[in-house]
């Protein structure tokens, strides 16, 4: 059986581990928390807990690693750091904490990465162009530098193999955008593309990707967009999202050109024959 870890059991990292752990796989999953420890302990993970800082690891790294083949880096800038940092500061140790894991993966048994990006490593501009995986990346934002450099560094590194997921933005069941935009007014955009993926067909994208390399190992070193196949205009989205959920109406801002992209997913389909769970969200 093989063996699995997952840095970082988060919103998507945990029924991650779940679901690879259902289908036969032995799951090693960290948490910042040790509140949390339970909780992977309860769903059949083997529990660490692993901080990582721009200068230091707190947590026993080698023993998560130990016997593992693939590692799932799931730890988004925005996510880490110290509270009382700005999301500039929290951004700029994405690089070094990346920086300082790699040791660890290199004389571990770990020969396989997946990497958990973002399309945020994409511009967006105002002629709302497509984005493929063929794309050059030119990232605008603090932390879409960040991960691009992260994605860089891990693909660069000859001792193990990284594949490279671009996620949309990530929505589910209990997390949806509508949420924070009901009611509001003079939202910017209102014409650019939405794109988002629902948790679930996260899940399972990462899961096929584990599933074919390990059939066919040449395929590693790969970047896959994921997102899901629609794009209506943010307007027509989130107006039509909080008519069905009985929400106030988002007002938007027409006083600029939207600027934004269209991401498409064409590995997704090509490579892994993938039929969303939620294509239409």
């Amino acid at each position: 059986m093989k063996k699995i870890s997952i840095l970082g059991c988060g919103w998507l990292g945990l029924p991650l581990a779940k679901s690879l752990i259902e289908k036969g796989f032995s799951v090693n999953g960290s948490t910042t928390s040790e509140e949390k420890i339970a909780v992977l302990e309860k769903a059949g993970i083997s529990p660490f807990q692993i901080n990582l800082f721009e200068d230091r690891i707190e947590g026993n790294l080698d023993l998560f690693l130990s016997n593992s083949e693939v590692l799932i880096i799931d730890i988004p800038p925005k996510l880490r750091g110290n509270s009382s940092d700005t999301s500039t500061a929290l951004s700029m140790t994405f690089v070094a904490k990346i920086q300082n894991i790699i040791p660890f993966i290199e004389k571990s048994s770990v020969d396989k990465v997946i990497f958990v990006s973002s399309t945020s490593v994409y511009e967006d501009t105002s002629d709302l162009h497509n984005v493929s995986e063929e794309t050059i990346p030119n990232p605008d934002t603090e932390s879409g530098k960040q991960l691009l450099e992260a994605e860089q560094l891990l693909q660069s590194n000859k001792n193990f193999q990284t594949t490279i997921v671009r996620f949309g933005g990530l929505i589910g069941e209990d997390r949806h955008p509508i949420k924070f935009l009901a009611g509001r007014k003079n939202i910017e955009n209102p014409e650019s593309p939405i794109n988002l993926i629902y948790q679930v067909d996260c899940i399972r994208i990462i899961a096929a990707i584990i599933e074919l390399q390990q059939a066919q190992s040449e395929n590693w070193n790969e970047v896959f967009n994921a997102v899901a196949p629609f794009h209506p205009t943010r307007k027509e989205y989130y107006s039509q999202k909080a008519i069905e959920l009985n929400l106030p109406l988002p007002e938007f801002d027409y006083s600029k050109p939207s600027i934004g992209k269209t991401i498409l997913s064409i590995k997704i389909t090509k490579n892994l024959n993938y039929n969303y769970s939620f294509p239409e969200l």
